[in-house]
């Protein structure tokens, strides 16, 4: 059996299950300003991209980078807040990078959230120490679906891309591993098994997920 690879996860929606939370979060921080947001364009505007990018579009005027990261800054700060006290991994995952680790599969995590978010949830997680690299939105200048973060992330860990796997929960993230050549394993928690039906792999949860299962994504 080839452990060959390397495994990189996208982090809302796949290392915690936060969307709901960002949501609640979204809920209270638009209704402040009186923006208005459909659940399709939550899922196609927002999930998975930067706020540098979704930001701007929603307030449907120009804006400075200053406002732009001081409106990011407010919106981050209240889903911290709100997700504080539930802050768990999703099924299966420390399960799964304790193998990893055993194995010698080096690990990354490349998200579209600012770095304090991702302080946030791997500190709650406590599962910082399974990473051996931690990129967010401050690492590449074009967010997802473009491939930059995964192409980082896998030199980084010093793998050819075509050598990952990229676990995904959002569409942009998965057009973003799949164009960077990687394996994508679609986590269904924020879309469907049948809206994820063009990655390599989908799951609901990493539990019964064995290194078998996904070096057999190479052959």
């Amino acid at each position: 059996m080839t452990t060959n690879f390397a495994a990189i996860f996208d982090m809302d929606g796949v290392i915690v299950d936060s969307n709901p939370f960002h949501k609640i979060a979204l809920d209270q921080f638009t209704a402040k300003y009186g923006i208005t947001m459909t659940e399709e364009e939550l899922h196609s505007k927002l999930y998975g991209r930067r706020n540098e990018e979704w930001i701007p579009h929603f307030f449907n005027k120009e804006l400075t980078k200053e406002e732009v990261a001081a409106y990011g800054f407010e919106k981050e700060e209240l889903f911290r807040e709100i997700y504080k006290d539930d802050v768990v991994a999703v099924a299966g995952l420390e399960e799964l990078l304790v193998k990893f680790k055993e194995a010698g599969i080096p690990c990354a995590v490349g998200t579209s959230a600012p770095r304090e978010n991702a302080d946030f949830i791997l500190d709650k997680t406590n599962l910082r120490k399974y990473f051996q690299a931690v990129l967010d939105s401050r690492d590449v200048s074009i967010g997802k679906p473009h491939p930059d973060i995964y192409l980082k992330a896998a030199e980084r860990l010093q793998v050819p891309p075509t050598q990952c796997i990229v676990f995904e929960d959002a569409l942009p993230g998965v057009e973003a591993g799949l164009a960077a050549g990687a394996k994508v394993v679609g986590v269904a928690t924020t879309h469907s098994h049948k809206e994820l039906a063009h990655t390599d792999l989908v799951i609901d949860d990493f539990t019964n997920l064995n290194i078998e299962k996904l070096a057999q994504l190479f052959s």
